[in-house]
């Protein structure tokens, strides 16, 4: 699904309206009609809503919203507030179709508002502020936003919490934006729904389609798209019936030190998981038994050092390459590192203390192949850039990094953002706080691995790889409970995951030839 910006979704909707054939307030009522019925679905008519009406077309839905909920029984109190007298002309004619009905109570605010009570059974209708905002909430605006993030109601905003900008919001004040429990968002979602210092303001995101023009969509381009395991399940490869380990891949895993023999564990056992025909993992002596033990599958190469990596490998003899996790970050390990990653002849992951050695070493980056795969938790990513950025400013820098050096960034998060060599970035909608453990990274940079190995390129194997991880991890979730689970937990449920990408793809054959 594309994420639009702000100004997109304004062009959205006048396309509509010109070329559909539309009225605007037609649209407008087609939207509030399909937002009616999601609350309807949710709370049902017999609860009470009270609706907070900005001057704008925002105002307007929430307005029309009221009189629907109004027609199926349900008590409605709404503030239309018009402190600067410049009310939108949709949103002037809800004011005049609202008042006119004998139950509902409406209170137009032009000067000082006086605070209304809300109780924990109240639902809150969130129409103050929509897309087009684009300063920060300041005065009785903000007041009136503090008081009803302060309350125990259930607050449900239209298209976007009031106060919060669609993308950008890095100078923005956002204790004074709504923190709703529910966003309806009009057709499509918005880039800051996703970012870890804003998502959590949309609360429960429901994107409620009303009929916007699927040719504006269709055609215009945007940076950025979700991704779902319905997106990704079409990129799964057939194996051969009649393969061997030779034809499933052979990877390289370098990873473990003294002390961080786990890392490489996880990583390993998260490759055996994922497909791979024959995986060789490089590991210092002093992890030896431990691998072995923990993984009898691996093939073990052991490097000259004892308690860390020493010595680069050839790694002509390899389909794909991983290294990085649990090496930790030693002055002779940092000069294996570049000299095994400078001209490896495979496709390639850094992950873990590989993506922390190149922070100290960034010059190394230019030195690095193409289409390279980097996969920093924000921790690693900003000492990578030597810089501590937060949502926007952070993912269009990984999108940028990723477009000059032609790599791929996985900016690893609760919606772990895929960014390409050509500026496009997957957002992954998926996984949850749970995978927030140690090991969690090190299992993906196995998963990955295992992808390149088989044959799939770097893109593909990026983008099924996070899916596959993150759907293992909300398997884990539904199983063990999130505060339950460890790293392990998500390999134990690689398997379940690749289950449900073959069903999804079964589905979408089935689906697209119907006679079969």
């Amino acid at each position: 699904m594309k994420i639009f910006t702000a100004k997109q979704l304004q062009e959205l909707d006048a396309y509509t309206v010109r070329n559909e054939p539309i009225e605007s307030y037609d649209l407008m009522e087609r939207a509030a009609t399909a937002m009616t019925k999601v609350l309807l679905s949710r709370f049902g008519e017999k609860r009470k809503y009270i609706v907070f009406a900005g001057p704008g077309n925002n105002g307007g839905d929430a307005l029309a919203i009221a009189r629907m909920l109004a027609v199926k029984g349900a008590t409605i109190d709404a503030y239309i507030f018009n402190t600067g007298k410049r009310i939108s002309e949709n949103c002037a004619a809800n004011v005049t179709k609202l008042s006119g009905m004998k139950t509902v109570r409406v209170t137009e605010i032009t000067k000082q508002f006086d605070l209304v009570p809300l109780s924990a059974d109240d639902i809150v209708i969130d129409g103050l502020f929509g897309n087009g905002i684009n300063k920060p909430l300041a005065g009785g605006y903000a007041s009136l936003v503090n008081y009803i993030n302060a309350q125990d109601a259930t607050v449900v905003s239209i298209d976007v919490p009031s106060g919060l900008m669609c993308e950008d919001n890095t100078f923005n004040v956002l204790s004074n934006v709504i923190r709703a429990d529910i966003t309806l968002s009009v057709e499509l979602p918005k880039l800051s729904f996703f970012l870890p210092d804003t998502g959590h303001l949309a609360g429960e995101v429901i994107n409620v389609p009303i009929g916007l023009s699927r040719k504006y969509i269709d055609i215009n381009k945007t940076p950025y798209t979700t991704q779902s395991p319905e997106d990704v399940a079409p990129l799964l490869m057939r194996r051969d019936a009649f393969g061997h380990k030779g034809v499933f891949g052979h990877g390289l895993l370098i990873a473990g030190s003294y002390g961080m023999a786990g890392a490489a564990v996880m990583a390993a056992r998260a490759a055996m998981r994922s497909g791979i025909g024959k995986l060789t993992v490089h590991i210092p002596s002093s992890c030896l038994d431990i691998m072995q033990i923990s993984v009898p599958e691996a093939v073990l190469s052991i490097d000259s050092g004892l308690k860390y990596f020493t010595r680069a490998e050839n790694a002509v003899t390899y389909d794909a390459v991983a290294v990085g996790p649990g090496l930790g970050n030693f002055h002779d390990t940092a000069t294996a590192l570049i000299e095994e990653v400078r001209n490896c002849p495979r496709p390639l992951v850094i992950d873990a203390d590989g993506i922390n050695i190149l922070a100290e070493h960034r010059t190394w980056l230019s030195q690095l192949p193409r289409n390279t795969i980097l996969t920093p938790h924000p921790g690693e990513f900003a000492r990578l850039i030597d810089s501590k950025l937060s949502g926007y400013a952070a993912l269009e820098a990984a999108r940028n990094m990723a477009m000059k050096y032609q790599f791929y960034i996985v900016l690893k998060g609760h919606y772990t953002a895929i960014n390409t060599p050509t500026g496009h970035t997957f957002i992954n909608c998926g996984g949850n706080s749970g995978m927030a453990t140690a090991g969690s990274g090190d299992v993906l940079t196995g998963i990955i691995l295992a992808l390149l190995s088989e044959g799939y390129d770097a893109g593909d194997a990026c983008r099924l790889g996070v899916a596959i991880h993150s759907l293992a991890g909300d398997m884990a979730a539904a199983e063990l409970s999130q505060e339950a689970m460890t790293a392990s937990d998500i390999v134990s449920h690689l398997p379940g995951a690749f289950l449900r990408l073959h069903e999804l793809q079964r589905q979408a054959h089935s689906s697209n030839n119907p006679h079969q």
